[in-house]
């Protein structure tokens, strides 16, 4: 491919070339997906359960430093952050020299972690391409390096069995077609001239770049777009582009960053605290605070902390895909592949326990999680207990045996069920520190008995939202520090609910903690339990993470019972209802027995 060094020039090569994209024709729809059809096609990624994420590109030359002032925020975001002008940030391309970078290395260091995946920035939102594309010159090619590092790469991992993926940012900082810009726009610095831009030119720029991507390399297991949050889906033309992606590859899978919901959702940087229920999710993460190479960034994740991490979204049925930034040489950081390394020698020994479960059945589980596979209960320890009793609450099934996952010679450990309980005697020590697995070999598919909430010391009841059962499309934990509530409560029909123990007869006060912002007070609520219900309205609180606490009403339990308490949405005429933190039931006073 030949350069040029004025972008005047590249406009002129992009606008030739996409004379010949092909526009969006009948043939290219794929047909209509059954449900058998679709978790065949996802079968794999469920089934792998971790990825390794890389974030590389120009950003790794300035490391996070631009003209000496470190960089707020990520380092990929460098360009963003400091407000550099296209010609400036241009001056990166001769200086991006990847010498030390082996295909082969990088893949043996996914798959040494137990990785199953890659995906990699075919291009981020700086615009600049790691693959030879002949749509544009702002590309690898242009760099002193001149080699294709998404067929490298490509090749390398089907040598070894791993599944190549792409990232692609469908924003893009450096295309003169691609917009808002300029005053009034995330990027007011960026001053050039918008008259003659065109979103849709820029569309056709991106569909051919996604047609090199998804012809030229071979099968692509997933494409993960980023970057489709200033634009809606109908302005993207996302159902246009999803319909040629996957005419071009009918078994790909896409995330849900082009502004559609597609295959799966990404939450970026936390762990559901319930899992995504219905959805197939993965987390993406860093090991330090950034994705992009930062040559002074070292708040390191732990092993421990990653292994737990790996275990904790395993266990609600989600996938991890953790990240490197390499060096502008090339080099995954040591700090990173020290991580990778204990990984791997942790699945390599407790693998089966990851690989291709299911999420546990428990709702909470004090000391760690649970996975499952048919007929085996996999019982993750995190915390082992001190007296070396595990209980293990709810579970229905009978069990056959029970042994350590690492313990070659499956010595059984005793297992006694009383009532709902069961509790297994575990050795003095636990066999390793960041997670030891137990193994249920349990009859038919596991059954767990529902665990009520239990009272307080003082005899009061606090269900908290964690705790609670969504019914609904749109109602969720939001798990944010500054939150910790019921969220996105946007729809009438959605409710939640808690199944307590009540420690004896007697009469309730009913609180509730929630957040309500601005204006949007007065929806309408109702609290039931045990046939009878509480009316209330809510109360502007002056923000959705300010929270108060208000009395609505109380409730008379003529006996200890287990009752369930739910709160259903009446009339919800602005915006969502609450934040819910909790609701309270405070003893008020005896009621007479029956």
């Amino acid at each position: 491919m030949s350069h040029r060094t004025h972008w005047v020039f590249v406009l002129i090569l992009f606008l030739a070339a996409s004379s010949f994209v092909v526009p969006l024709a009948a043939q290219d729809q794929p047909p209509a997906e059954t449900q058998a059809e679709r978790d065949a096609r996802l079968a794999w990624w469920r089934e792998a359960k971790f990825g390794l994420f890389i974030h590389w590109g120009l950003y790794s030359v300035p490391a996070g430093t631009w003209k000496g002032k470190q960089g707020e925020g990520v380092g990929e975001w460098l360009m963003f952050s400091q407000k550099i002008p296209v010609p400036e940030y241009e001056q990166l391309v001769p200086q991006f020299n990847p010498v030390k970078f082996n295909a082969a290395e990088w893949v043996r260091a996914a798959k040494a972690a137990g990785q199953r995946y890659i995906v990699i920035t075919s291009k981020h939102h700086d615009g600049f391409g790691l693959f030879d594309s002949k749509v544009s010159d702002y590309d690898i090619m242009a760099a002193p390096f001149k080699r294709d590092i998404m067929k490298e790469l490509a090749d390398e991992a089907r040598r070894q069995g791993i599944k190549i993926c792409w990232y692609h940012s469908i924003l893009d900082w450096h295309h003169p077609d691609y917009l808002p810009r300029g005053e009034g726009s995330p990027r007011p610095w960026d001053t050039r001239p918008t008259e003659s831009a065109s979103l849709d030119r820029y569309l056709e720029y991106m569909e051919a770049q996604l047609r090199e991507l998804l012809t030229n390399y071979g099968p692509i297991g997933i494409l993960w777009f980023d970057g489709g949050w200033e634009h809606t889906p109908q302005e993207l033309r996302s159902e246009e582009v999803v319909s040629m992606i996957r005419s071009l590859q009918p078994a790909i899978i896409i995330n849900d960053r082009i502004m559609l919901p597609q295959d799966y959702s990404t939450p970026e940087q936390y762990i559901p605290a319930t899992g995504i229920p219905g959805r197939d999710w993965e987390t993406c993460m860093t090991m330090n605070d950034t994705w992009g190479y930062k040559s002074y960034d070292a708040n390191w994740k732990s092993s421990m902390d990653l292994i737990r991490k790996l275990v904790d979204i395993t266990s609600k049925g989600g996938n991890f895909l953790l990240n490197v930034g390499p060096t502008a040489e090339g080099v995954i950081p040591q700090e990173s592949v020290d991580r990778l390394a204990d990984m791997g020698r942790w699945l390599n020994l407790n693998g089966e326990s990851i690989y291709g479960t299911t999420a546990s059945v428990f709702k909470r589980l004090g000391w760690g999680r649970s996975t499952v596979k048919p007929g085996k209960l996999f019982l993750h320890i995190f915390d082992w207990p001190q007296d070396g009793k595990l209980s293990v609450p709810g579970l229905m099934n009978d069990i056959d045996a029970a042994y350590i996952l690492t313990d070659l010679r499956k010595t059984p450990l005793p297992v006694e069920r009383l009532g709902d309980m069961t509790t297994i005697t575990l050795p003095a020590k636990a066999y390793d520190p960041a997670d030891t697995v137990i193994v249920l070999e349990i009859k038919g598919s596991p059954q767990v008995a529902p665990q009520p909430v239990k009272p307080q010391p003082d005899g009061s009841i606090l269900l908290k939202a964690i705790d609670a059962d969504y019914h609904g499309r749109r109602i969720r934990y939001e798990e944010e520090t500054d939150k910790d509530c019921i969220g996105a409560w946007t729809e009438q029909a959605d409710t939640v609910s808690w199944y307590f123990e009540a420690p004896q007869p007697g009469t309730y006060s009913v609180e509730l903690t929630y957040a309500c912002d601005k204006g949007l007070g007065g929806n309408e609520f109702e609290v039931t339990l045990d046939g009878q219900t509480l009316l209330a309205k809510t109360e502007e609180t002056g923000a959705w993470t300010k929270f108060a606490s208000f009395t609505v009403g109380s409730f008379t339990l003529p006996e200890a019972v287990k009752p369930t308490l739910t709160v259903t949405p009446v009339k919800l005429a602005k915006g969502a209802l609450m934040n819910l933190r909790s609701v309270g039931l405070k003893p008020a006073g005896s009621a007479d027995k029956k």
